[in-house]
């Protein structure tokens, strides 16, 4: 039977309702506490509404309201819309205007909102008292939408992707089991509720009988004395992570014992990083992950051995994305639409999401099985399942294995020759002290694209980096020049901010 997002949260409450659900701000909250607290939440919802809201947007960050809030909104039978209170107000206004939110529900401790939209703003001592009128659970159906969460646009308008239930409890059952998920478990919560991994955190936790523990503002600096503190089994962030451990170097060998499992999602892991991440935590289990936010979190896996002696190879150095989950049919497409052992990877199945909030924003997104080009419905009854959805992203198969290339605006003509950005990447990292990173392609001063690089690490002269890179790639393939950097520019999310690194490249 499918379970709703609330469901899974529920029947562990009624399993484990002793048991410590969360951990934020110092404070400890078992099942039966947090059950209790969403469900005062959501009468104030219904309250400030007059009725049970249809879409509901969420406007606090790691603290005891907003996993509580989540949870009061899944139990109402309503959609979530997280909003990030560190975005700056005008994405937040196009959020909530695009979502056409009932109410915000908002943390009273943070800098209100200014909003389209009537905003709740609760401070967690107004909930001693449970009020008149408590509401019953409103079961939401497995079509219905669980959350929406916005991406960046080509345009530079957010992009809303609406998530059903089904779909991520199709999810839920395949994660829960391969990591053996249960009372005991710690997991970490690295995500902002406004990523899409952020889903696996609570949910991987609460769908199993798990404790969420959230780290502190500066405990990603520092992850070892993290997991070390908390005791952490399973640890799930983006691989920058990894790369500012290294930086600081902080990721001693046999430094992190508790964790049995270690996965890595977001952005390609490097061979570099998940070998310094191993040797960190010795009796962890790593696994790469891959997944657009329009396929429900994560949709492809690799574990890699653990004989490090036979961890794959790769041109670029990254890590295999491995193989699709359950319910995930993929093909992989060339430039003419035919199926093919590299080109783009396009997907559907139960995880698929139903089309974006803006029906006009699906044009172009999908194809029919022959590689044609699409034309969904502009209407709001959402995308055919039997359609694939075009990730935008470039995959070969080697030895059985999807690697991940980079995205599609990631391959670029030099003097008329195919260069891969990570393949450059790959052999900047290779050169002594390099710890990460970045080539771009820009304009050069007779209007065709030219290589730069930035990079970060220790002792480094860009001359002998050049020189170094020379010595393994062809001279078309070597970037002009490479800026050094203390650090690269991530976005909210821990992803590397290409764009900011390309201002910075010429600051």
């Amino acid at each position: 039977m499918e379970r709703t997002l609330y469901q899974w949260f529920a029947d562990s409450a009624a399993r484990h309702g002793g048991r410590v659900a969360l951990e934020v701000g110092g404070g400890r909250h078992t099942y039966a506490e947090l059950d209790a607290l969403s469900r005062r939440l959501a009468a104030e919802i219904v309250a400030a509404c007059g009725e049970p809201p249809g879409r509901v947007g969420l406007y606090a960050a790691r603290s005891v309201l907003a996993y509580a809030g989540y949870l009061a909104v899944q139990r109402l039978g309503a959609t979530v819309v997280p909003l990030n209170p560190a975005a700056p107000d005008a994405r937040n206004r196009a959020i909530a205007k695009a979502a056409g939110l009932d109410l915000v529900l908002a943390d009273a401790a943070l800098r209100p909102p200014v909003l389209p939209a009537a905003t709740l703003a609760l401070r967690l001592d107004r909930l001693d008292e449970p009020p008149r009128g408590m509401p019953d659970t409103l079961a939401a159906r497995p079509d219905d939408l669980a959350y929406v969460l916005f991406t960046s646009g080509s345009t530079g308008v957010p992009k809303g992707v609406p998530l059903r239930h089904r779909s991520v409890d199709a999810y839920l059952r395949h994660v829960i089991p391969r990591y053996e998920l249960g009372p005991g478990c710690r997991l970490s919560q690295t995500f902002d509720l406004t990523f899409d991994l952020s889903v696996f955190d609570m949910f991987a936790a609460w769908g199993s009988g798990a404790t969420l523990v959230v780290p502190g503002a500066y405990d990603l600096v520092k992850p070892v004395a993290f997991v070390n503190r908390e005791r952490l089994t399973h640890w799930f962030s983006v691989p920058s992570v990894v790369s500012l451990a290294m930086r600081l170097r902080r990721l001693a060998p046999g430094s992190m014992p508790s964790l049995r499992w270690s996965l890595f999602c977001g952005e390609p892991l490097t061979l570099r990083q998940a070998r310094a991440w191993a040797l960190a935590a010795p009796g962890s289990v790593l696994e790469n992950l891959y997944g657009p936010t329009e396929l429900t979190i994560s949709c492809a896996e690799y574990r890699l051995p653990a004989d490090r002696d036979r961890w794959p190879r790769t041109a670029n150095g990254t890590v295999p994305i491995g193989l699709p989950y359950p319910g995930v049919e993929h093909l992989v497409l060339d430039g003419e639409g035919r199926p093919a052992g590299e080109g783009e990877l396009c997907l559907r199945g139960v995880q698929r999401f139903p089309g974006y909030a803006d029906p006009g924003v699906n044009e172009g997104r999908f194809v029919r099985f022959d590689g044609q080009v699409a034309a969904p419905p502009r209407t709001g009854d959402g995308v055919p399942p039997e359609l694939w959805y075009r990730t935008g992203d470039r995959v070969a198969w080697r030895d059985g294995l999807l690697v991940h290339l980079g995205r599609l605006d990631q391959q670029v003509k030099i003097s008329g020759h195919r260069v891969e950005l990570g393949e450059v990447e790959a052999a900047l990292r290779d050169q002594p002290g390099v710890h990460e990173a970045v080539v771009l392609a820009v304009p050069g001063e007779d209007g065709e694209p030219a290589l730069e690089a930035a990079c970060t690490g220790a002792g480094l002269d860009p001359v002998a980096l050049l020189k170094g890179v020379a010595a393994l790639l062809p001279g078309y393939m070597v970037p002009r020049s490479v800026t050094l950097l203390d650090e690269l520019p991530l976005n909210a999310n821990g992803k590397v901010d290409r764009r900011a690194t390309a201002a910075a490249l010429h600051s």
